[in-house]
C-alpha cells in the first residue's frame, strides 16, 4: 500500500492540481498589475488638464481691449486730384477715425477742424495713379493716419486715434 500511495502523490493529476494555485496566482497579481497601471495612466490623464489649466490660470491674463469708438469726419472729403493729362479728377472719400481710450474721443472731435485741414491738403496732392490699386489706398490711409498723430501728439501729447478709416472712397 505504501508503494500505491507513492504512485498517487506522483501521478500527473497531483502535480497540475499543485500548479493549478501557482497558476492562479500568477494570473490574479498580472491582473492586479494591468489595473495598478491603468489606474495611474487614468489619474496622469485626468489631471494633466487640470495642471495645465493651473499653469495658465496662474499666467498674467490677458485683457480684452477696451470697445473701439469711432469718430465721423464729417462731411465726406471731396478733393482735385493732381492730374495733367485726363482733365479734372475727383476723390471723394469718407473717414473715420477709432480709438480704445474714451478721452481721446472728445479729444479728436474737439480738434476735428484741424484734422479736416490736414487731410485735405495730403488728399489734394495725390495722383490718381497713386491711388489706383489696394497698396496705393492702403498707404494713402497709412500717411493719412501719420498726419492725425501728428497733429494729436502736438496738440494733447498722444496720438489719440488708432486706426483711420476709408468708408467710402470714390474716383471720378
Amino acid at each position: 500500500m505504501a508503494a500505491a500511495a507513492d504512485k498517487s502523490r506522483n501521478s500527473p493529476d497531483t502535480k497540475e492540481a499543485a500548479a493549478t494555485p501557482r497558476r492562479s496566482l500568477l494570473v490574479t497579481a498580472l491582473i492586479a498589475l494591468l489595473a495598478a497601471g491603468a489606474a495611474g495612466g487614468a489619474v496622469w490623464y485626468f489631471t494633466q488638464g487640470k495642471v495645465e489649466a493651473a499653469v495658465k490660470s496662474s499666467a498674467p491674463a490677458k485683457r480684452a481691449p477696451a470697445p473701439a469708438q469711432y469718430v465721423a469726419l464729417d462731411p465726406a472729403f471731396v478733393v482735385n486730384l493732381d492730374s495733367t493729362f485726363d482733365g479734372p479728377r475727383y476723390l471723394q472719400v469718407e473717414v473715420q477715425l477709432m480709438t480704445r481710450d474714451p478721452e481721446a474721443v472728445a479729444a479728436l472731435q474737439t480738434h476735428a477742424p484741424a484734422i479736416r485741414a490736414r487731410l485735405l491738403m495730403l488728399f489734394s496732392q495725390v495722383r490718381v495713379e497713386q491711388i489706383a490699386d489696394r497698396a496705393g489706398k492702403e498707404k494713402l490711409q497709412a500717411e493719412a493716419l501719420a498726419e492725425v498723430h501728428k497733429l494729436m501728439s502736438r496738440e494733447t501729447g498722444k496720438k489719440s486715434a488708432d486706426e483711420l478709416l476709408f468708408t467710402s472712397f470714390v474716383t471720378q
